[in-house]
């Protein structure tokens, strides 16, 4: 799940690797999938900033337009909305650019992820505005709020399967790509269906602050996913994908993946919150975040252990810690939800079940 001011990094297929010992409580064990441990590399790429996404449906809309430039300039360029997509070959498409040695921890994963997130959660119940479907993240103010920092950088990288696939919506592409990442980093499968339609303008871009704020409370994470229409099991579900990526200085504040695995789908964010010491540690930027006292390189948010202490979320932090298959089978469920709402769906579009690549 993806907060504001918080940037979740996912890894990518990465063949096959020798088993990995954790500090700090966690078990040695060889993963099926390719994983990289974290790691400061210096010559890492470094994205820009991204913006929040908004999805408003254009009754009757065939076209979209990419605000793509580094710059905010609009590039037009005109999007077929038929059914000539080759869903299954777009899903292997994506999932052969995931890994790069020379962004992050090896993998563009977990930031697809973020960007699928933050295109969906967006969502208002009530209004019925926000969600998956426009693609406003592509258009100002959307393509600025700083909840959406970095996320130029998945959206610019899924420029080129855009060009490949161009009657791909982008609302479509980016729900894809979080799907091909969750699979290929190990997770559970997530089924997905198309059917979004890209929004015309800026017009289609919602409000700043409905992502979650991660320096806030446990009821402030409660307002944000029930206005989407989420309880608390769905929500703790959502949180699960924390253990994927890491948070960036110049994009969230924060600083630091949330455990030594930050390419591999599993459930040891909720093992990391049950079983570590958690202590205060005070940022440069005049914040501050939870470090494992036995590897301060290893970070939990503000208002992560807030959740975790609340007795209405407890038990399912406690449930999946211990049940990795219950959480997979409870977040595939949570995830295709968020990544569906607000998309005017007919009724009579296929749904897709993938397989890995290395399936």
């Amino acid at each position: 799940m993806a907060f504001r001011l918080a940037s979740a990094r996912l890894t990518p297929r990465l063949g096959a690797r020798a088993g990995f010992t954790a500090a700090a409580g966690v078990s040695a064990y060889r993963a099926p999938l390719a994983m990289r441990t974290m790691s400061s590399q210096a010559g890492a790429k470094k994205g820009g900033s991204g913006g929040v996404f908004l999805a408003l449906a254009l009754a009757g809309a065939g076209a979209g337009y990419y605000y793509h430039t580094s710059t905010h300039s609009l590039a037009p360029q005109k999007v077929a909305q038929d059914q000539s997509v080759n869903y299954e070959q777009v899903y292997k498409d994506i999932a052969e650019i995931l890994e790069d040695n020379d962004y992050d921890d090896g993998s563009y994963g977990p930031v697809l992820v973020r960007l699928a997130w933050h295109a969906s959660g967006t969502y208002d119940k009530d209004t019925k505005t926000g969600g998956s479907n426009a693609a406003s993240m592509r258009f100002d103010p959307e393509a600025s709020h700083g909840a959406n920092n970095g996320l130029k950088i998945a959206r610019d990288l899924l420029e080129k399967i855009k060009a490949k696939h161009p009657n791909i919506s982008y609302g479509d592409l980016w729900t894809l790509a979080g799907v091909v990442a969750v699979q290929e980093l190990g997770g559970p499968t997530i089924p997905w269906r198309p059917g979004r339609v890209d929004g015309l303008s800026a017009e289609s871009c919602t409000p700043d602050g409905r992502l979650p704020d991660a320096t806030q409370k446990q009821d402030h994470a409660r307002d944000i996913f029930y206005r989407m229409g989420f309880n608390d099991q769905e929500i703790v579900a959502l949180l699960g994908c924390h253990a994927l990526g890491r948070c960036h200085p110049d994009r969230s504040g924060f600083d630091g993946p949330w455990n030594e695995q930050p390419t591999l789908f599993s459930n040891e964010f909720f093992k990391a919150l049950a079983e570590r010491k958690w202590i205060k540690k005070n940022l440069p930027n005049g914040g501050w975040q939870w470090v494992d006292k036995n590897n301060t390189d290893v970070m939990m948010l503000p208002i992560e252990i807030h959740m975790y202490n609340d007795k209405g979320f407890r038990p399912f932090f406690d449930l999946y810690a211990k049940d990795q298959d219950r959480f997979f089978a409870d977040f595939s469920k949570a995830f295709t939800t968020l990544l569906e709402l607000g998309v005017p769906f007919k009724g009579d579009e296929k749904v897709y079940k993938f397989k890995t690549l290395e399936a």
